[in-house]
């Protein structure tokens, strides 16, 4: 629980109002860069609204980001996700 007290000041604790901002909001900060901030749409909330399987959504994630962050390193991982859906769907037969 988030303790709302007051600190010496009279002013709320500035710990509280961040831990609140990103209890209420986790999707309003990206760890680990800034390589979906510019989207309409977050990956994670594309793929969480059309329940894509986990490899649809690295396939995804990796899309999106593959010109801001790590270029031909995710476009391998691209391929990867695609060769393991694949093996996935022919395991099923």
């Amino acid at each position: 629980m988030i303790d709302e007290s007051y600190n010496e000041l009279g002013e709320k604790d500035k710990l509280y109002e961040a831990t609140k901002k990103e209890v209420t909001f986790p999707q309003s900060r990206q760890v680990g860069g800034s390589h979906y901030k510019h989207f309409h749409i977050q990956p994670y909330e594309f793929i969480s609204k059309n329940n894509l399987s986990f490899f649809q959504g690295c396939v995804v994630k990796y899309v999106c980001r593959y010109l801001f962050k790590n270029k031909i390193e995710d476009l391998q991982k691209i391929i990867h996700y695609c060769e393991l859906e694949i093996k996935k769907m022919k395991d099923k037969k």
